[in-house]
């Protein structure tokens, strides 16, 4: 049987072996202090209400946003894109499965293999050229592949994966 002291320093390295390597060993998140904006539930150990993972802006904000700058189909010349990086968004919430689904304030629905994200360094915008974006501006989150980076990423397979309007995640 092990000590006290002994279970203690065990537990202890555990927890810096898990942290050095990114790994989500926390099992809740804190609860949204503002209305949440994202919801994400399916295969996830990482939760906060009812086996889902809520996030309110500041809560992904908090996360660290990079930025995309790369042309869409869908505006005129660069675009600037801030948002959290959905590969490390899916290991803060202890993604476990093959693919998400993504479904918009409209009920619109896109797969997304989760290999994607580091693969191709897939973000969830949060702001345009600086500004965040309104639901008329095809906010508050919106899916976004660096189409520039790639030319294979500037076809109808990933501009269809590209959700906008996001309100829910579903990992499966």
């Amino acid at each position: 049987m092990l000590g006290a002291k002994m279970r203690m320093g065990l537990l202890g390295t555990l927890v810096a072996f898990l942290g050095i390597f990114g790994v989500a060993y926390a099992a809740s998140l804190p609860a949204p202090k503002e209305r949440p904006i994202l919801t994400i539930s399916g295969k996830i150990d990482v939760t906060n209400k009812d086996n889902t993972a809520q996030f309110d802006r500041a809560m992904l904000e908090s996360l660290g946003l990079v930025t995309v700058e790369t042309t869409t189909p869908w505006h005129e010349g660069k675009v600037k894109f801030e948002g959290v990086s959905m590969d490390k968004l899916m290991k803060l919430v202890g993604a476990s499965g093959q693919r998400i689904v993504v479904v918009a304030l409209n009920d619109y629905t896109t797969e997304i293999p989760m290999e994607d994200f580091a693969k191709f360094n897939v973000i969830l915008a949060i702001k345009r050229n600086g500004e965040y974006m309104s639901v008329r501006d095809k906010g508050p989150l919106f899916i976004i592949y660096p189409y520039d980076s790639n030319p294979d990423l500037k076809s109808q397979t990933y501009f269809a994966r590209s959700a906008w309007q996001v309100a829910r995640i579903e990992v499966k």
